[in-house]
């Protein structure tokens, strides 16, 4: 037998017990390396050849790996047997540890001995006979731990005192991503949340889900509310967009008979629509779950498999770029990835309403407001027939009763002689103009536990004023001894004012999610929602004036000249402005002409009267702002008839005297007018250099819609100019840059969410509506009304206007309210460009401490050096009177508090420096009696 063997080649393991090798294996906590376990091969050759034994491993994720573990030379003779030494490698039989490296989960892993012939070159060599034995690695982290003999970097033994090492656990991964946790109030435009999934780390579910692209396997659970049917074919509720900006899996719309319309994407650009079967009720929290099993969604067969890349592009739920919303409310967003096969889909279990649902109780505020707008409905067609026949008989009375209480059934009588019937909105709002009333006769919180029902009466009547009004009251804690029992309360009313597409409610909520108040979590893409409407709207509104808008304007209640600087027609201010302008005061018809347009320095808008100031010094002074001025609202018909001819003209001369302006308005004519995108561009170009905001955000346009001449159509080209456009101030390049970063540009612009929120946010806080709020609360302010002043302000600063809370802040007593003026001077100093003097305020609060909470000078000096970096000379006496901290000495030495050039420094400074030169004598003064004494 032994004969018959030489003249064949064999090879096969000549192995201990495989338990018992695996066994030892595991055993061998603290033998090196070199000492594991043997293996014997026993093998034969009937030529010169080469005996090979590797250790095969392949992973979860599909790779494989092979390391060579002993090659030796085959000479030609009987067999033989040969022991190897079992050195397998450290990441196979170790954890991690920093010198170990991490390797992937281990599928499988097998010995394979095997004779090789032909040459020296691994490519050229041909496996003749092999043998495997199969090994069984033990589990990652029931793995020993390296005892290594040589010794370590201390960087390596700090990283093995870290937590990621003496606790070891499983990478986190999110199994359900919750893409919606809040709720969302979609008022039906073409603004919706932008939400990206990022890859998994684990590489095995990478693996995974990679796997399942083309056989996706998931579910999705969506919470919806919809307040009317779509007005359109379609309305988005939610969707997937790819990075080629197609509609890609899943992609679900509500029609407007309130079915849904499904579309599903497949391979080879396939792709499949239907139908629901069922009817989205009206008025009703409901619960859509979308169920993907291959070539199954939700039950409905499809021809072709479904195609589901879920971290490709990105996903919105509501309004998107390509489709408006649907008009309602959207609850908790929820998606389950590589949902496993051998479980039952989350949605065949019955789910109650989330708590966050169950907390607002929108269903019975509606329902209460439904039977309340039905009565009030019946009572004025009562009182309509009432009129009639007073006015029949020669008698009727529309003034009400004696002492001013005004209620909803009086109001009602106050029908119009003309014999139009009242509506139910117009008593909404004359319920709220009596709350607004009322609360300043009263001129106290005691006058909101009497107004708070008017007022939610009158936004049951569709009053957004008054349901945005009674949100901030329950937020705030006005007249409310426990203000955090209010929120939900608040919450919903914010949210059906926002639905309505009410400015300050939009505002207000963007400024909750961003900041994540009240209990929410912080969602930029929630926040940006909301910011993007408002913003949008601002660049409209300014496009559009009305009486209703006011520009915006920060005044800080603590800066005199600021408050001396408002004025009215009757005025002195005004009077003086007017006499210059008669004299050709260029300066003085610009001023005018301004603060009439936009509504400044405490005027009201008058568009028409401000049309006369920029004619004048168009006309007869020849000012190139001015004729700018004028012949915009001459191109644009505001305030005076459409003349473009004659704008035209007045462009050219402004921009002949070197305005810049002028410049890009005479490029818009060209491309709007025109159609002369050449000279437009030349224009623009020219502009840009001289730094104009407006024609970067013009090029930009032209580069995206492929209008400039001889280019294509480029994105990231429009993303720099406008880019270069927002940095200069201009709002609409502001809105523009903020859409990209939402989203993305692939391969060039990544998402950048959380700044796209503070652009918008800036935009929307430009908004006029936001101006006039503020406007009527300083109007209140100098007409010494605090109480309807503090109202107004409180409006503004939950919306998170940052110049509102510091004045919230102000007004507050510190013997009664410490708790609101921490909060409103932490939000003030919180934002973007804070007020210096809420860093003193803030410290103050710091340093003197609370009931709830305790002195704490540390921060209070921090704060004092927030404030002193901002040059405020008033912070450097308190920084003096903290002068034990010899850190605060060196920054801030006394002279610097003497050099200052604000004249309100010079008493506190004096005091600082008398003190510090009164500590030094003392100090000088017993440092001689105590050396005298020694002598002595």
């Amino acid at each position: 037998m032994w004969h018959q063997m030489m003249h064949k080649q064999f090879i096969y393991f000549k192995l201990k017990p495989f338990l018992h090798l695996v066994q030892e294996l595991h055993n061998a906590r603290n033998a090196p390396a070199a000492t594991w376990d043997l293996v014997l091969v026993f093998y034969s050759c009937d030529g010169a050849a080469t005996v090979q034994v590797d250790c095969v491993v392949s992973f979860e994720t599909g790779s494989v790996s092979t390391v060579c573990i002993r090659r030796w030379n085959c000479v030609p003779g009987d067999p033989v047997i040969r022991t190897v030494k079992l050195n397998l490698p450290d990441w196979l039989v170790y954890q991690a540890d920093g010198i170990v490296p991490e390797s992937h989960r281990v599928l499988s892993c097998f010995l394979r001995a095997s004779v090789r012939y032909s040459g020296s070159d691994d490519a050229k060599r041909f496996k003749s006979s092999q043998d495997v034995a199969f090994l069984l690695p033990k589990p990652f982290f029931s793995r020993p731990i390296k005892q290594h003999r040589l010794c370590t970097a201390w960087g390596r033994e700090m990283l093995q005192l870290t937590q990621r090492f003496l606790q070891k656990k499983c990478p986190l991964e999110q199994e359900t991503i919750h893409l919606l946790s809040a709720i969302y109030a979609s008022t039906g435009e073409s603004f919706g949340i932008t939400k990206t999934l990022d890859p998994y780390r684990n590489e095995l579910l990478e693996h995974l889900r990679v796997k399942a692209i083309p056989f996706p396997w998931c579910e999705l659970s969506v919470w919806v509310f919809v307040s009317r049917y779509c007005k359109q074919r379609l309305c988005g509720l939610f969707h997937h967009i790819d990075s080629h900006n197609n509609y890609a899996t899943p992609a679900l719309f509500l029609t407007k008979s309130g079915r849904l319309h499904i579309q599903i994407s497949g391979a080879s650009e396939e792709s499949s629509a239907f139908l629901s079967s069922f009817t989205v009720p009206l008025n009703k929290w409901c619960q859509l779950t979308l169920i993907l099993q291959g070539k199954t969604v939700s039950d409905v067969m499809l021809t072709h498999s479904a195609m589901f890349d879920d971290t490709e592009g990105y996903f919105v739920i509501g309004g998107g770029k390509f489709i408006r919303g649907l008009e309602g409310y959207f609850g908790p967003v929820v998606y389950y990835p590589l949902l496993p096969r051998f479980l039952h889909p989350q949605s065949e279990s019955p789910q109650s309403a989330p708590d966050v649902i169950k907390n607002i109780n929108l269903t019975g505020w509606l329902q209460n407001c439904q039977e309340f707008i039905f009565d009030i409905t019946l009572k004025i067609s009562g009182f309509t027939l009432k009129a009639k026949h007073q006015r029949k008989g020669g008698s009727v009375s529309f003034c009400p009763p004696d002492g001013g209480k005004l209620s909803v059934e009086e109001n009602l009588h106050q029908t119009p002689a003309g014999g139009t019937a009242v509506s139910p909105s117009a008593v909404g709002r004359a319920l709220y103009s009596f709350s607004v009333q009322k609360m300043s006769q009263m001129g106290s919180s005691a006058a909101v536990s009497k107004v708070l029902p008017l007022l939610l009466q009158a936004g049951c009547l569709s009053d957004n004023h008054a349901l945005h009004m009674s949100s901030v009251l329950y937020s705030s804690g006005l007249g409310f001894i426990v203000m955090f029992l209010c929120w939900s309360q608040a919450w919903l009313l914010v949210l059906l004012a926002a639905q309505r597409d009410d400015r300050l409610a939009l505002l207000h909520l963007g400024h909750v999610h961003q900041r994540g108040l009240h209990g929410l979590p912080k969602d930029p893409d929630l926040a940006y929602a909301y910011y993007a409407n408002i913003a949008k709207q601002t660049t409209l509104d300014r496009h559009n004036p009305t009486p209703q808008q006011t520009f915006v304007e920060a005044v800080y209640l603590n800066d005199d000249e600021a408050l001396n600087r408002q004025t009215s027609e009757d005025h002195h201010i005004f009077q003086w402005l007017k006499l210059q302008a008669r004299r050709g005061a260029a300066d003085a018809e610009q001023a005018l002409a301004r603060m009439l347009f936009w509504g400044q320095q405490g005027l009201s808008p008058n568009i028409e009267e401000a049309v006369k100031h920029y004619r004048r010094g168009a006309v007869q002074l020849e000012n190139p702002v001015s004729m700018y001025d004028y012949a915009i609202v001459l191109l644009l018909g505001q305030g005076v008839e459409k003349d473009v001819p004659k704008g035209v003209t007045f462009l050219k001369k402004a921009m002949e005297q070197g305005f810049v302006p002028a410049v890009n308005a005479l490029a818009w004519y060209y491309e709007q007018f025109e159609k002369d995108y050449q000279q437009a561009v030349v224009l623009w170009e020219k502009a840009d250099l001289l730094g104009s905001p407006d024609a970067p955000l013009n090029l930009g346009i032209l580069y995206s819609q492929g209008l400039y001449p001889g280019k294509p159509a480029d994105q990231h080209v429009a993303y720099k100019y406008y880019l270069k456009s927002a940095e200069r101030g201009h709002l609409r390049a502001a809105v523009f840059l903020a859409d990209i970063w939402a989203t993305g540009i692939p391969g060039y612009v990544e998402r950048r969410p959380s700044d796209a929120v503070s652009w918008v946010k800036w935009t929307a806080e430009q908004n006029g509506y936001l101006g006039s709020v503020l406007r009527k609360a300083l109007d209140s302010y100098l007409k010494s009304d605090t109480f309807i002043s503090l109202v107004f302000y409180m409006m503004a600063a939950e919306s998170g206007y940052s110049p509102a809370q510091f004045n919230v802040a102000g007004f507050l007593d510190p013997a009664y309210a410490t708790h609101c003026m921490w909060r409103y001077y932490n939000l003030t100093i919180q934002s973007q460009k804070p007020h210096s003097y809420a860093f003193i305020r803030m410290g103050d609060l710091l340093y003197e401490g609370s009931d709830s909470k305790e002195k704490d000078l540390s921060s209070a000096a921090h704060m004092y050096s927030l404030a002193a970096l901002r040059n405020n000379p008033q912070v450097l006496f308190l920084i003096f009177f903290l002068s034990f901290c010899v850190y605060f000495k060196c920054i801030f030495p006394p002279f610097r508090c003497r050099d200052s050039d604000n004249a309100d420094s010079y008493l506190p400074c004096s005091l600082a420096l008398f003190k510090v030169f009164l500590r030094s004598f003392e100090k000088c003064y017993v440092a001689a009696v105590v050396k005298v004494g020694s002598i002595c």
